[in-house]
């Protein structure tokens, strides 16, 4: 039931984290702070469609 995820970065737009989750315990998109390489810094990071 468990299914692997790309996050991608709210500011550039870069894919940089895979994770997986639960869909049917939690159907709406994941939202993470993680640290994006490019910006150097800590930003939002969304579930890709």
């Amino acid at each position: 039931m468990r299914d692997l995820v790309k996050l991608v970065c709210t500011e550039c737009g870069e894919e940089n984290y895979y994770t997986n989750k639960n869909k049917k315990a939690h159907p709406e998109r994941l939202e993470m702070k993680k640290y994006c390489p490019r910006e150097r810094k800590v930003t939002i990071h969304k579930e890709k469609k």
